[in-house]
């Protein structure tokens, strides 16, 4: 799901403004999917809705800059967590 989100984010990004129904022609994800995928960029403040279509916040670009360190934290951490062996 996350990857989705961020495929959406992408996509506002690049081609703002954009709507629903590009947005799921663009990225070959059914509407509804999309639909989820804005509204939970929106309660982060990534994106907004507007009349012509979801367009990026103030808040957009910080979160890209701090992108790559947070994917790096969860490899890390995904690391970690590969290496706790559970008896089965």
């Amino acid at each position: 799901m996350l990857q989705r989100h961020l495929l959406i984010l992408k996509h506002v990004v690049e081609n703002e403004p954009i709507g629903i129904l590009k947005l799921a022609e663009e990225t070959d994800i059914p509407s509804h999917k999309v639909r989820y995928s804005l509204r939970i960029l929106e309660q982060e403040g990534l994106i907004k809705a507007t009349a012509p279509g979801a367009t990026t916040t103030q808040q957009t670009g910080q979160f890209l800059k701090e992108l790559d360190s947070m994917i790096e934290e969860l490899s890390k951490r995904a690391g970690e967590l590969r290496e706790i062996k559970i008896a089965r």
